[in-house]
């Protein structure tokens, strides 16, 4: 990923590169804001913190690409906080962009130990929203679900299971999308499929966020069709993740911006 992060570095630009009114506006008072609301989000910190600490032991069932730190089948729960979560910069991110785009309908591609999710779902409260997230295994999603609890996250429902099985039914039983993380398998084919599905019940407000676009060949390949995708009208690439928009009234772009 060096290669990709000093090729990104080289194009990526800032505000002053902007002149969509939207896009400048989201650029300054979202993607470079700093924070989320403290007493909202600490309880979430707190929770990663001791996670990261954690012993406790359980089997992995992989429907993805895997981890490129730690491949074992048994990992330790400490491991998966430290190495396979988003880290607090990016939930804080999420965090605010749902809250700027007021979302309710949340899709959730990955829940893992549900410390990202979290922030999906502490930042759709105050709009009544629901999200309702995958998770491919059993053991991990259970400890999600303990977390969930302790967060008072009561409006996260999980789904069980392959994501290959479980996402066509459930996107098509749901409303309107508003906003989907996909942080799911790290492929091309799986990626570009994940969001042909979600892509059938959006509207024009939506936004997609995709995670490690730059992971692998496989990723930027997958990133590279979704941009060019007819229904999408507006990218920005951050490097470690990817916003997209399908607002009609905006022309055609993608832009690389700092972050």
């Amino acid at each position: 990923m060096i290669t990709a992060y000093l090729h990104y570095l080289s194009r990526a630009r800032d505000e002053h590169s902007l002149h969509s009114p939207f896009l400048f506006a989201l650029y300054n008072e979202v993607i470079r804001a700093k924070r989320a609301p403290k007493a909202l989000v600490e309880p979430i910190q707190s929770l990663r913190k001791e996670l990261r600490k954690s012993r406790q032991l359980i089997t992995i069932a992989d429907f993805g690409a895997g981890s490129k730190i730690n491949s074992s089948r048994q990992r330790t729960v400490g491991d998966i906080a430290r190495n396979s979560q988003k880290s607090s910069r990016f939930g804080r991110l999420l965090f605010r962009l749902i809250q700027r785009f007021q979302a309710k309908n949340i899709v959730d591609l990955g829940t893992s130990l549900g410390i990202t999710t979290a922030y999906l779902a502490e930042a759709t409260k105050p709009f009544g929203g629901h999200v309702i997230t995958f998770e491919g295994c059993p053991e991990t999603a259970a400890i999600a679900r303990q977390n969930f609890d302790r967060l008072g996250a009561h409006h996260v429902d999980i789904v069980v299971g392959n994501l290959d099985e479980t996402l066509a039914s459930s996107v098509a039983s749901l409303a309107p999308i508003d906003f989907v993380f996909f942080d799911a398998n790290h492929r091309y084919e799986p990626t570009v499929r994940y969001f042909e599905t979600c892509l059938t019940n959006i509207h024009n407000d939506t936004v997609f966020v995709f995670d490690d676009i730059h992971w692998s060949a496989e990723m930027e390949q997958a990133w590279a069709y979704i941009k060019a995708h007819p229904r999408v009208i507006v990218t920005v690439d951050l490097f470690w993740v990817g916003l997209v928009f399908f607002r009609r009234e905006q022309p055609k772009q993608d832009f690389i911006l700092q972050f």
